[in-house]
């Protein structure tokens, strides 16, 4: 009993490896031996058309070359193959898709938080604040948070300081929803508009400091 249990234990484990291994070879390109098509369309190493022919047939030129037959278009009638070094190719593709993620920026989410009796240069402060993370490529959650219960009763307030915020910052980004009150937190989230950096942050601290100065 215990030779039949091992037995069947060897066999479901054999399967669920083959499974694995014929999964995992349907996601890569087919090659070389793995391409059974009857007739093919083959492009060589320097992209010259060397016409239409069986696989067969253009996995020997390709071996004569010592290069690699790769199934490129298999949708395609007939299937387009082309001649090449498929190695280097997975090794070039591998170190391209490398710098794509390592050129891609990850997107953040900043946060400014205000409260109601906020005076002028704290305000001119976040401003910046934000208006750099913009410029960033970041989103910024602009959150106005009520301290006390009392002061949910000036939601005008609150309403007046949110949209002044977001006008002053309408030239780097726009909110992607009207804000909302959450808890003790009326908040919204701006997103960036795309937009020279370094033109606009510039622009932004000489606004600020005109308007520090008419203020002072």
């Amino acid at each position: 009993m215990g030779v039949l249990c091992f037995r069947a234990f060897v066999l479901h484990k054999l399967f669920v490896f083959r499974k694995a291994v014929l999964t995992i070879s349907t996601k890569e390109q087919l090659i070389n031996e793995e391409i059974n098509e009857k007739e093919v369309r083959v492009i060589g190493r320097d992209n010259e058309q060397l016409g239409i022919m069986s696989s067969a047939e253009a996995l020997e030129i390709a071996e004569k070359e010592d290069l690699d037959l790769v199934l490129i278009a298999p949708q395609a009638k007939p299937p387009v193959c082309r001649i090449m070094d498929y190695g280097k190719y997975r090794f070039e593709q591998s170190k391209r898709d490398k710098e794509a993620r390592k050129n891609q920026k990850q997107a953040e989410i900043k946060e400014i938080q205000m409260s109601l009796n906020i005076d002028t240069n704290d305000f001119n402060t976040k401003l910046n604040h934000a208006v750099k993370f913009l410029n960033n490529g970041d989103k910024v959650r602009i959150k106005i948070r009520f301290r006390r219960a009392r002061e949910l009763s000036h939601m005008n307030l609150c309403e007046d300081l949110m949209r002044r915020f977001l006008d002053a910052v309408a030239e780097y980004g726009s909110a992607d929803k009207p804000a909302k009150l959450e808890g003790k937190n009326y908040m919204t989230v701006v997103s960036p508009k795309a937009a020279p950096a370094g033109k606009k942050a510039k622009k932004a601290s000489e606004t600020t400091s005109e308007k520090q100065n008419k203020e002072d």
